[in-house]
């Protein structure tokens, strides 16, 4: 069969499930995975064949899409700014808001003005000490060490499945991050443990945030095979997280150091005014590209 027919016939099926673009996306994402061909090869190649073996194989992960299991979890990969990264069942799968996220980190860094002599203001002695907690597949930390590589990058997470992927996406993108297995709501002072700096200059969290009464929004494709200890919180506790790390942040962030959240989108106003009632500074809400509240900066000072 020729890849373009099998192509409308995989749209049509999946658009039953998707919308008709998803459906389309999905097929390019696996015709270059598995065919090493683009967009553009088939277009300039309109006879391309399948073979029985690739047939069989496309119907495999059709069938599989039917039964909406993401295909980022089929392919066993994903991309996230600019990188490729390892995912499975144990981690969730990186989401372009979380981009906007390290790209605002990124940026706040980058911004700082020149002196003369073509050095930062910042002192070149002083190393830039990054912590992610609830670090997943790593993606945050991994792509803050890769585009900020004077830093010296920790990342926590309460799954050692999750911290097994994280450090192999480390190794493959080249970065040195220290991975540290913890129940970040256990932890009292983060000083306390080996090879973790009782200092940092950035502290970043993308959390579990999604309330319990918010799970009618999900997709089933989320809902039913990315992990819930990584996306869920009580309806009656829903900033658990944010209030534990901010905590912690107090004690562990240097003067001006800066706090980073992803957040819950109808959560905003509340976190505002839980960074504002523990005296963090410089409380600053973005939106997504989607115009949905999704970050906070904040200072401690």
């Amino acid at each position: 069969m020729k890849i373009k027919a099998y192509r409308t016939q995989f749209i049509q099926v999946l658009s039953t499930i998707f919308d008709e673009g998803e459906a389309e996306s999905f097929f390019y994402l696996i015709l270059e995975e598995k065919k090493q061909l683009k967009r553009i090869d088939l277009a300039l190649q309109p006879d391309l064949e399948f073979s029985d073996a690739d047939f069989q194989i496309w119907n495999a992960i059709l069938e599989q899409l039917k039964l909406e299991i993401p295909v980022q979890y089929l392919l066993g990969k994903t991309h996230f700014y600019g990188l490729e990264f390892e995912v499975n069942e144990n981690v969730l799968i990186p989401r372009p808001e979380t981009e906007e996220l390290v790209q605002w980190i990124v940026e706040s860094q980058k911004l700082e003005v020149p002196i003369a002599i073509g050095r930062s203001e910042k002192s070149e002695s002083k190393k830039l000490k990054i912590l992610d907690i609830g670090t997943g597949s790593g993606c945050i930390a991994i792509s803050l060490a890769k585009n900020l590589p004077e830093a010296q990058v920790f990342a926590i997470d309460v799954s050692e499945k999750a911290l097994a992927t994280a450090k192999k996406n480390a190794a493959n993108n080249n970065v040195n991050v220290t991975f540290i297995h913890k129940n970040i709501l256990e932890v009292v002072s983060l000083s306390e443990y080996d090879g973790l700096e009782q200092e940092f200059d950035i502290i970043v969290s993308n959390p579990p945030y999604v309330r319990n009464l918010e799970k009618q929004e999900i997709k089933k494709n989320v809902l039913d095979n990315e992990p819930h200890l990584a996306l869920f919180v009580e309806d009656d506790n829903a900033l658990i997280f944010y209030r534990k790390i901010a905590e912690l942040a107090k004690q562990n962030l240097t003067q001006n150091g800066q706090l980073f959240f992803e957040i819950n989108q109808y959560l905003g106003k509340e976190m505002i005014a839980l960074l504002e009632n523990m005296n963090f500074k410089n409380v600053e809400l973005r939106k997504d590209i989607y115009g949905n509240d999704r970050m906070t900066r904040s200072s401690v000072q």
